[in-house]
């Protein structure tokens, strides 16, 4: 039961990360990134490559790089996605954002597929290197750990960005209200920019996570960014503490599902995210 709950809480961390940085894009300029999961993708091979390219050297250091490295990447793409095809379209109707997003995701895929190419890269020195250690009687990968500690850091860091800044407080007020915001003066198009790159980081950071346990591979984006999308239904769009919740509660389903009932894994999911629908259609912590 607490080995459930550790990777439970392993799990919801890559989806906290993931959904953050949608969560972030969505509550402040209201597009739906369906390009997201090539932002993670993009963070995967990045950190894969860099592992590798610095394999002599410590583990460590090699896996602080790549984290560093697609971060970067991730927030520069994120960046020239917002100027060139995401600016002209903040207020069209839902169906352009879909479109817009969707094609810029098969563009990314094209993109990382002629870069590195269609095989699987694989980077698990970090996690080899780093060991098991004993929680609660268990064996327990200390990478685990580490990721959790680092996402709980992540987390805390945007939430003060967010609610102790300058440059956070005009970011909710644009979420709040963007007419009103422009109206006072704020720079939207500037901030905009900045709460995509944000956004896109974190979908890196999560990618380059997720690489010392898992192959990156050509669609490896996919499945983060459609379990982003069940704990946003299900903590609320645009909503931080949503975030953290809906993490928390698709993490823990998830794991239990893994280990009692692989086959309805997914439905499961799909099926809790209904019920909050039905329930609350903005969701747990959505605006009304």
């Amino acid at each position: 039961m607490v080995l459930y709950i550790l990777n439970g809480l392993y799990f919801g961390a890559f989806l906290f990360l993931t959904s953050l940085g949608l969560t972030i894009i969505l509550g402040v300029m209201g597009i739906l990134n369906l390009a997201h999961g090539s932002l993670f993708a993009l963070g995967a091979f990045m950190a894969a490559w860099t592992i590798g390219l610095l394999a002599t050297g410590p583990p460590s250091t090699a896996l602080i790089l790549a984290i560093i490295c697609s971060m970067a990447l991730t927030a520069a793409v994120g960046f020239l996605l917002e100027r060139s095809l995401i600016k002209p379209i903040i207020r069209r109707p839902l169906e352009y954002q879909l479109l817009i997003t969707f094609g810029a995701l098969l563009l990314m895929e094209d993109v990382i597929k002629l870069v590195w190419g269609g095989e699987a890269r694989y980077a698990s020195a970090p996690f080899d290197s780093m060991g098991r250690a004993n929680l609660l009687g268990l064996e327990y990968p200390w990478y685990f750990v580490f990721v959790m500690a680092l996402t709980a850091l992540a987390g805390a860091a945007v939430w003060v960005v967010m609610a102790r800044t300058r440059a956070g407080i005009m970011l909710r007020a644009i979420a709040m209200d963007r007419d009103m915001a422009e109206a006072m003066g704020i720079p939207i198009k500037r901030l905009s920019s900045l709460a995509f790159m944000l956004g896109a980081s974190m979908a890196g950071l999560a990618g380059a996570l997720m690489v010392p346990t898992s192959p990156a591979l050509l669609g490896i984006g996919m499945e983060p960014l459609i379990m982003a999308f069940i704990v946003v239904v299900i903590g609320g769009m645009g909503s931080l503490k949503g975030a953290v919740v809906g993490s928390l509660l698709v993490g823990q389903a998830r794991s239990f599902g893994v280990g009692f009932l692989p086959e309805l894994e997914m439905p499961i999911l799909f099926l809790i995210a209904v019920l909050i629908l039905i329930g609350r259609p903005q969701g747990m912590f959505g605006k009304g």
